[in-house]
């Protein structure tokens, strides 16, 4: 196994029901938040972090994805002739040379760990990042993934990335049970896909960022379908740990549920609080708006 996280996986074949009527013709992931896709911050954050192939795992209604992360001549033209050189080299870096993009499709949705285990061709005997877009964590310098990726190299074994939620919360989540290492970062004993709250081994809920060995794959070709009908990236995991070491860590920074329209909306009002273009207007706009 190598020793460095190079490459990412995004789960992006989901339906985004949630926010059905918008997502009927458009994915979830292509939601703006200001003036970027959902599924944009979780590529800045896997390339911040040093990974250099962004392995998209989607289904026959994601077009879109791939176009947005494709070169648009025609587009890159006409900004050329314009002269708006600005919006012509953000364009242009959405995704930098040296970053390469995989798509693989996954033809039935059987949940989160068939879905990278459908990746596995891609990765091999690699160490590799998970991300799902739906989870937005901005903790104001290079990313979650940063942090964990830090992590992986001193411990090399797989990592979650962790945060304590309300006890009533659980049954939204993957729970684990672990025993304190060190600040922010303790040692899996078990880990659980949507318990509830009575059963559920304390309120330590996994969010949508893991660091996972290659060994993961043997696992999920063995998982049966458990929670929801469907093969549980959880159920892998918990296969794993009797093999190997997995750690959970509390990540540094907010993490914004924008696979919920409450989350979304949250996370829309405060990025766009500090982005460089609005948040002045947007600020002076918030103070005039008299809320019932």
């Amino acid at each position: 196994m190598k020793r460095v996280v190079k490459k990412a996986v995004f789960p992006v074949a989901g339906l985004g029901t949630r926010f059905l009527p918008a997502t009927k013709a458009s994915p979830k992931e292509m939601l703006p938040v200001v003036d970027k896709p959902l599924i944009q911050y979780a590529v800045e954050e896997a390339i911040a972090a040093g990974v250099d192939t962004l392995v998209f795992v989607t289904s026959r209604t994601k077009r879109a994805i791939e176009d947005h992360f494709d070169k648009a001549y025609e587009l890159e033209t006409e900004l050329a002739n314009r002269g708006k050189s600005e919006l012509l080299n953000i364009l242009q870096n959405i995704v930098p040379p040296h970053v390469s993009c995989v798509y693989i499709r996954q033809a039935e949705a059987l949940g989160l760990g068939h879905a990278v285990n459908c990746a596995r061709q891609v990765i091999g005997d690699e160490p590799f990042a998970v991300i799902l877009a739906d989870d937005l964590i901005d903790d104001g310098r290079d990313g979650c993934l940063s942090q964990m990726v830090q992590v992986f190299e001193e411990r090399r074994c797989s990592v979650l990335g962790v945060e304590r939620i309300d006890p009533s919360e659980t049954q939204s989540y993957g729970i684990v049970q672990a025993n304190p290492v060190q600040d922010r970062l303790s040692q899996l004993e078990s880990i659980v896909e949507k318990p509830k709250p009575a059963d559920a081994p304390s309120n330590l809920a996994v969010v949508g960022r893991y660091i996972l060995t290659p060994a993961i794959f043997d696992k999920l070709d063995k998982v049966t379908r458990g929670a929801g009908g469907e093969i549980q990236l959880t159920d892998g995991i918990a296969a794993l740990l009797r093999e190997e070491s997995v750690l959970a860590y509390e990540f540094l920074g907010k993490r914004y549920d924008c696979g919920s329209k409450l989350g979304y909306l949250m996370a829309t009002i405060e990025q766009g609080l500090k982005h460089d273009e609005l948040k002045e207007g947007f600020k002076a706009y918030l103070a005039r708006l008299k809320l019932d």
